[in-house]
């Protein structure tokens, strides 16, 4: 029988070292291999030219490297790039590249499929296979990376959790994929260009602030009138609004970092003036800033995207009262990668 392989990638340094050595070899080839399996995110043995053709069979017979492979890249007309992408065992996740004129984001997904159950959401209709190791987030930010490089000219600027999936439901490996990607190991970005969006997994935001993490935080909170957001994500009934609140303001306490909430207007259901007034309520209690998120239709009749007045009222109503809020035009709608949308289609 056949044993199954362990993913060399879920090995630390350490351990690869200890692994070297073990098999009477010298504990730096453990620093050689490392390299090239994040610093150069190789994902084959053979082509580790510094390593003898021994110690690469050694390495084939022993491990596996579980990398990605972007099985179909769309590119919108506003450049936008989607990529469909296939792991290991043949699921299929998307992350997307979002480019302006200063920078380019990448948008990673952590789970295939997603735990949360928004009734706005594509990828919610999808029930969660499984989570993404780290090596499967890391190499996401690696294709897009280079997308950008190729197409752009430029390196990666930005990475935002906000792709498929509820990152703090798989908080130990989204966690090591953050640590890897701003290891100078790894790809050496700053923590402060990567941004975490939570749903409001309240338990898990004060760990995070515990853990003394450096990125930046993200909520998508979309009502800030308890009813109203437990029917837009119903799950949000074990998330209530004061524990929410409180380990909000725990998170700014322990890490002086500004929230972001992510709040898209829907016609009918929260585009009132009570609506409103309750986001300038709970916007009051830590610092933050909005952005208005322009709604994208996943075919549903019940979720229609608000007014412009709508959103010109929210506007008002936060600058009058000092919050700072942006409109987030959705890009990459005509490929079905806009916010909301991923795995709409595939």
């Amino acid at each position: 029988m056949e044993i199954e392989k362990k993913d060399i990638r879920s090995l630390t340094k350490e351990q690869l070292r200890d692994f070297f050595m073990a098999n009477g070899d010298k504990a730096f080839r453990g620093n050689q291999v490392y390299e090239w399996l994040w610093s150069k995110a190789l994902h084959n043995f053979e082509d580790m030219t510094n390593v003898s053709k021994e110690t690469r069979v050694m390495l084939e017979n022993n491990f596996v490297i579980n990398h990605i492979k972007v099985d179909q890249m769309q590119r919108s007309e506003d450049g936008t790039v989607k990529n469909a992408v296939r792991l290991h065992d043949g699921l299929i996740v998307e992350s997307v590249l979002i480019p302006t004129e200063t920078r380019t984001t990448a948008c990673v997904s952590s789970q295939v499929g997603c735990s949360l159950d928004c009734n706005f959401c594509a990828t919610a209709r999808l029930k969660r296979m499984r989570n993404l190791e780290p090596g499967e987030i890391y190499d996401q930010v690696v294709a897009i990376d280079r997308e950008s490089r190729l197409y752009y000219n430029r390196p990666l600027s930005n990475i935002v959790f906000m792709g498929m999936g509820e990152p703090l439901m798989n908080y130990n490996n989204v966690m090591k994929a953050i640590d890897m990607i701003t290891s100078e190991e790894g790809l050496g970005m700053s923590p402060k260009r990567i941004t975490v969006s939570t749903s409001g997994v309240s338990k898990m935001i004060k760990k995070m602030a515990d853990d003394d993490v450096k990125f930046k935080l993200a909520v998508s909170l979309h009502s800030a009138i308890e009813e109203t957001r437990n029917h837009i994500m119903p799950f949000t009934k074990n998330f209530q609004l004061p524990e929410l609140k409180e380990a909000l303001q725990y998170w700014y306490q322990k890490t002086k970092s500004k929230i972001t909430y992510e709040y898209v207007v829907w016609k009918g259901i929260n585009d009132d003036k009570a609506s409103i007034d309750a986001l300038v309520k709970f916007c009051k209690y830590v610092p933050c800033k909005v952005n208005l998120i322009e709604y994208n239709p996943i075919d549903d009749g019940e979720f229609q995207q608000a007014s412009d007045e709508a959103i010109e009222n929210y506007i008002k109503a936060l600058a009058k009262n000092d919050i700072v809020a942006k409109v987030r035009r959705s890009r990459g709608k005509d490929i079905d990668a806009a916010c909301g949308q991923l795995a709409n289609k595939s």
